[in-house]
């Protein structure tokens, strides 16, 4: 089974994205933990709510990787969620850096802050876009991790991203 990360910083278009290649290819995805944790919380989230967040993506991916898809797209990782906590709390749970390394995807598409930024309740950072960003280019380059970035809009990204994992000989049926 191949997996595949859609990466990168706020509102770069990952959830759409990764919900428009799943249509076309016909396969199933994996939605954002840290998004469904933060609007059932309904409050800001703290270093506390970390390991919970992993631990519900690695429940998700568990779940969605027992019908052995062959492909399964994620949007967003463990990876994520050690960016995410070393920006926020200035430090992750060493569990969540090494778990993120165990369960490394076969390729990340890393998306870049080219798309214009549309603040929400889960979205706070849009000023710190690059910034985050060089965190992503920073920590997978630490994990060696497979990334392929994806720049453009609308149909162009999808289409980018979906010839990106046809590269890597994922998601031929």
């Amino acid at each position: 089974m191949y997996r595949v990360v859609l990466t990168g910083s706020e509102c770069t278009g990952k959830t759409t994205i990764a919900a428009e290649v799943a249509r076309q290819m016909s396969v199933p995805w994996v939605p954002e933990a840290a998004r469904i944790y933060a609007e059932a919380k309904g409050a800001p989230l703290a270093f506390s709510d970390v390991s919970p967040i992993a631990r519900a993506h690695v429940r998700a991916v568990e779940e969605a990787q027992r019908s052995d898809p062959g492909l399964l797209l994620l949007d967003t990782d463990l990876v994520s969620t050690v960016v995410y906590s070393r920006h926020y709390y200035g430090r992750c749970p060493r569990w969540i850096e090494r778990a993120a390394r165990v369960r490394l995807a076969d390729l990340y598409l890393l998306h870049m802050p080219d798309l214009p930024w549309h603040p929400d309740p889960s979205r706070d950072r849009g000023h710190l876009r690059a910034e985050v960003h060089a965190l992503f280019v920073a920590t997978l380059r630490e994990y060696a991790a497979s990334v392929i970035e994806i720049a453009g809009s609308g149909p162009a990204r999808v289409e980018r991203a979906i010839a990106a994992i046809r590269a890597i000989g994922a998601g031929r049926r």
